[in-house]
């Protein structure tokens, strides 16, 4: 049994009592956000606390990256809240069953790795654009349920308490760390509401959380393939914003803490919640950046954390739910205004002036697609696709060949640079086909050849060569040159393959 305790990262020093409150405090945070995606997704409050509890549980236990949370979130909201109206919460269920499924595949082929592919402008452009979410979903408490803004003394009351929250937060931990700040700010709050019978917005106001044990419950659809072909789109959006989100998060808390969590190992327990998630009656989620920065800005750094919130979550849900109802939203907003707060990466903005326009291009364009189309996939993908294109084309202009003729009358053309279908036509106009001597020799010592339009370059020069009747040859291929060259020959003849530098021994026979 001991050689699998490993598996579970248990064996890190744990401070409890910081463990334990910051569980705490995210259990309190975490309600009325599961129960604004829930609605937003058109489903109940208790979908979204149910696999708030599913998500954080199963994930803090297996998961790649201790003092991570993950629960029910706006990105996975977005997604199927057009699966909920059209066909029902039964294929919400499916889908989302369906996503972790897909999510472990992932996991299990090492696809974490592809991460390494996110360049820092798109992880920078993707944070700020989710700070300005959470922000702007915050402000929605200062309205009225017709959506007309708050006036008057409800207006001044609920600010004042927000204000008192940010304060406190703000200004506890120069004072003493003891305590998790936000945790103090609400339950001052709380007091103070309670204590002075201030009328104000409580989450009994925005729906009721009482509820028992998530049960266990099988999707009711049919078993056919038009029932995949229904969910099936829908699954792989949620596997992929799911993952996408998880993933960047988990690289976020690793900066935080200076350590380094498990992507494969996040992208599988991920999947397996949303499975479970799923056969338990929620609606699926995945790692939540702002409750992530909340529990490690409280100091949490191991997996009990993550348990003791999603345990708390499922005590309020059965027992507290009475009390929980009662604490105000003005503490839980200005939570969550801290929160967007402390997300911003503030530094980026005084890196306009150094880094480089296509960066500031990517980065601000992510931030974009994130807040006005709230779909953090796609925006991850075209920051991405972005700084690959502009990658390619800075490759492109970077080919080289320094030209020499030796004493024995034949002209090196030495290039530097990779050769790739940006850079194949600067390459053709670096060679003199008409003028050069008899014997070329085209040298690859400070270069590669990268794909097809590489290869075909090399066949095409090879054969404006010939056509003249002068030999050239291609010299200092490194072995997975040779090797692509090789698996192309199929496809495209290189006339001349040989470094004169080298002599095989069967020559002599």
């Amino acid at each position: 049994m001991k050689k699998y305790l490993h598996l579970f990262d248990f064996s890190q020093k744990v401070n409890y009592r910081t463990e334990i409150l910051s569980g705490l405090t995210v259990a309190l945070a975490l309600v009325p956000e599961a129960i604004a995606f829930a609605l937003i997704a058109g489903l109940s409050p208790l979908t979204g606390l149910y696999a708030a509890f599913v998500m954080g549980l199963v994930t803090s236990i297996l998961g790649g990256r201790p003092g991570m949370i993950s629960g029910a979130t706006g990105a996975v909201a977005v997604v199927i809240v057009t699966l909920a109206r059209d066909y029902g919460v039964e294929y919400v269920f499916a889908a989302v069953i369906l996503a972790g499924v897909l999510q472990v595949i992932a996991g299990m082929l090492r696809l974490g790795k592809l991460m390494r592919l996110v360049p820092h402008p798109v992880i920078f452009g993707f944070v700020n654009g989710l700070a300005i979410i959470i922000f702007m979903s915050q402000l929605d408490q200062f309205k009225n349920t017709d959506g007309t803004w708050l006036g008057g003394q409800t207006l001044w009351i609920f600010s004042g308490l927000v204000l008192l929250t940010m304060l406190v937060i703000w200004g506890l931990p120069r004072i003493s760390r003891a305590v998790p700040a936000s945790l103090v700010a609400i339950l001052l709050v709380f007091g103070l509401v309670l204590g002075l019978g201030i009328d104000t917005r409580t989450i009994g106001d925005i729906a009721s959380i009482k509820g028992g044990f998530p049960p266990f419950h099988l999707p009711a659809v049919p078993m056919t393939l038009e029932t995949l072909q229904i969910i099936f789109p829908y699954a792989a959006i949620v596997a992929g914003v799911g993952l996408i989100e998880s993933l960047l998060t988990l690289n976020i808390v690793d900066e935080i803490t200076e350590t380094r969590g498990r992507g494969n190992k996040e992208a599988v327990a991920q999947g397996t919640a949303n499975i479970l998630s799923g056969m338990f009656s929620g609606m699926g989620g995945c790692a939540m950046i702002g409750q992530s920065l909340i529990n490690t800005s409280n100091g949490a750094r191991a997996r009990l954390s993550g348990i003791v919130a999603s345990l708390m979550l499922l005590v309020f849900v059965i027992f507290g739910a009475d009390l929980i109802e009662r604490v105000p939203m003005a503490a839980l907003t200005g939570l969550m205004i801290m929160v967007a707060l402390g997300t911003f990466e503030w530094a980026s903005l005084r890196t306009f002036r150094r880094m480089p326009k296509s960066d500031v291009l990517v980065m601000v364009l992510v931030t974009l697609v994130t807040v006005f189309l709230h779909n953090l996939a796609l925006a991850v993908l075209v920051g991405v696709i972005i700084a690959a294109l502009v990658f390619a084309w800075d490759n492109a202009k970077r080919i080289r060949a320094r030209k020499h003729i030796d004493e024995s009358g034949v002209k090196h053309y030495e290039i530097y640079g990779p050769l790739f279908f940006g850079s194949v036509t600067l390459f053709n106009e670096k060679f003199d086909v008409l003028n050069d001597p008899e014997e070329v020799i085209i040298d690859f010592r400070e270069s590669r050849v990268v794909d097809m339009s590489a290869i075909e370059a090399l066949n095409k020069i090879t054969e404006r060569y010939q056509k003249v009747g002068k030999k050239v040859h291609l010299r200092h291929l490194s072995r997975d040159c040779r090797q692509l060259l090789q698996n192309a020959d199929d496809i495209i003849e290189v006339n001349v393959l040989e470094d004169p530098t080298y002599k095989v021994v069967v020559d002599k026979l």
